[in-house]
């Protein structure tokens, strides 16, 4: 996929969001959730080269899988309230 070309005034408002976005509550308890999954599933000799965890399914996938809606798009996904365990 090709880089955004995007001016530096929008590029800065562009980061901003993301970071916002990136910080928010719930993306930071999946990203927390994520790591553990991960740590826990190398610890356990599982292979999970190039794959995400998906927190729908509640488990590994293929990048290409996850971030794709497997194969729907993610268009017409809508806002979905993924859970998360809390440790």
């Amino acid at each position: 996929m090709a880089k955004q070309k995007l001016s530096i005034k929008a590029k800065a408002a562009k980061a901003r969001r993301d970071l916002k976005k990136a910080k928010s509550p719930g993306r930071r308890a999946k990203k927390a959730e994520n790591q553990r999954k991960r740590r826990a599933a190398k610890k356990a000799g599982k292979n999970i080269e190039g794959k995400d965890f998906d927190h729908k399914d509640r488990k590994f996938k293929s990048i290409k899988k996850n971030r794709g809606n497997d194969g729907k798009g993610t268009k017409r996904e809508g806002k979905k309230n993924y859970r998360t365990n809390k440790k």
